[in-house]
């Protein structure tokens, strides 16, 4: 198909989808393609839902539209009840956007507001991770750590400090347990906001399980909890980007609950929305809003598109179907099978170097050499060619490049809809594998 059409490519033409059919996406063609990647972990419930399109034409006939400087809308108000009654404990405001990167992007400047309205006005560093991906407005990207999509905006950036990650399978000593290397990286934090001076900082922002730049990373146990001690310790707010792995990702419906910690705000999207509308959200404490409330009043930000009906309705309707359809159990035990497979299928393959992750977001590394875990010649663009040969072959994927630090390393990212059955779940192991060996042999 030929057009106007701005695309994320100037190369090259896209096949057209033209509709959905459970895990599944249809092209204009009728060629069928498994949806194993969800797109970018976007479509948890699949790509035909009855019960979230029922409320969507629904939702239309009462209202569309209704700007929020003006009204409240029932739709927004329910999905703020239920998002907050399943949230950590403390988490009671949700503020609706419309995707994960405008969701950072409220955090970062709440964080800001937050500090003025309490007399710290000092307060404006950010520290994030190296690897680490919030998204592409320019507060999201300065607050990002991977250095291939913040390089050419770099002038335009504010200054971030970026630690470690939490990346077990290349960082921990030999000999080191998993929560002596969890401390020590988690230290890093510590140190780096003595660095910087208390005073001028004012938050930390992670993904509990790291998403595309690195391919599903978890923090290793400990990990989390230690860096919520040095925030307390420092005053600094701890903000989770839960944007990729959250609303039941991992087999929670806040990955940071497998971690057993409670952050001051938390961004959600994709998943939330599950495709159906654009939405993202950000979470914040009682303690935080009522800063605001009891100061200024008034949150000096918004989009003309925030709370919208539509959207909130979806994510209602994507909300009731994860809960009450005992799909967080499901991500679990299809999570499992996925790892089980994956291993069995690729385990020995003498390029792949880990195989990763939690519930139903999975990553697998490739490497030139298991021994020593050299990553493979970035020029020959590995990933590239194993989305190219499983798409060809009826899957979608995630791969990336720059898996270690913007440039060097390989990596898969799957993350299928949670209703994903057995014989699915082997098509995709299946294809995904004769991809790998078409591109590396063995």
């Amino acid at each position: 198909m030929t057009g106007h059409i701005f695309g994320r490519s100037t190369r090259g033409v896209l096949p057209v989808a033209a509709s959905g059919d459970g895990c599944y996406l249809i092209d204009s063609d009728g060629k069928r393609y498994l949806d194993g990647s969800g797109g970018a972990a976007v479509s948890c419930l699949g790509h035909s839902d009855p019960d979230v399109r029922a409320a969507l034409h629904a939702q239309i006939d009462r209202l569309a539209f209704a700007h929020t400087g003006f009204f409240t809308a029932e739709p927004a108000e329910s999905l703020a009840d239920q998002l907050v009654t399943h949230a950590p404990a403390g988490i009671e405001r949700v503020y609706l956007v419309s995707g994960g990167s405008e969701a950072v992007e409220a955090a970062i400047k709440l964080a800001r507001q937050y500090f003025i309205e309490t007399g710290q006005p000092e307060r404006h560093r950010i520290i994030a991770r190296r690897q680490s991906y919030h998204g592409n407005t320019l507060g999201a990207l300065a607050a990002g750590g991977n250095e291939w999509r913040r390089a050419q905006f770099a002038p335009l950036l504010f200054e971030t400090s970026h630690i470690a990650p939490c990346y077990e399978y290349r960082d921990r000593h030999v000999g080191e347990s998993r929560e002596a290397y969890g401390l020590r990286v988690a230290d890093e934090l510590e140190a780096e906001i003595l660095r910087l001076g208390p005073e001028t900082v004012m938050a930390f922002i992670a993904e509990p399980v790291v998403g595309a730049t690195s391919g599903a990373v978890p923090a290793v146990p400990g990990y989390l909890k230690r860096i919520r001690e040095i925030c307390d310790r420092y005053g600094v707010l701890l903000i989770l980007d839960e944007v990729m792995c959250g609303m039941g990702r991992t087999g929670h419906l806040f990955a940071c609950a497998e971690d057993g910690v409670v952050p001051d705000m938390i961004t959600i999207a994709k998943g939330l929305g599950a495709g159906y509308q654009p939405i993202g959200a950000l979470l914040a404490s009682r303690q935080i809003y009522t800063a605001i409330a009891e100061g200024s009043g008034f949150f000096q930000h918004g989009h003309t598109y925030m709370g919208h009906p539509m959207a909130a309705a979806a994510a209602g309707a994507v909300l009731d179907a994860i809960l009450g359809r005992g799909l967080l159990a499901r991500v679990l035990e299809q999570g499992a099978k996925l790892d089980a497979a994956l291993r069995a299928e690729l385990g020995q393959h003498p390029h792949i170097g880990d195989i990763r992750g939690r519930g139903l977001f999975r990553g697998i590394e490739l490497v030139a050499d298991r021994e020593t875990k050299a990553p493979f010649d970035p020029a020959r663009k590995l990933h590239a060619e194993v989305k190219k040969r499983a798409f060809e072959a009826g899957l979608i994927c995630y791969p990336m490049g720059g898996t270690i630090d913007g440039h060097r390393g390989d990596h898969v990212l799957l993350a299928p809809p949670f209703i994903i059955e057995d014989a699915q779940i082997d098509e995709l192991v299946g294809k995904l594998a004769t991809a790998i060996r078409g591109t590396l042999g063995a």
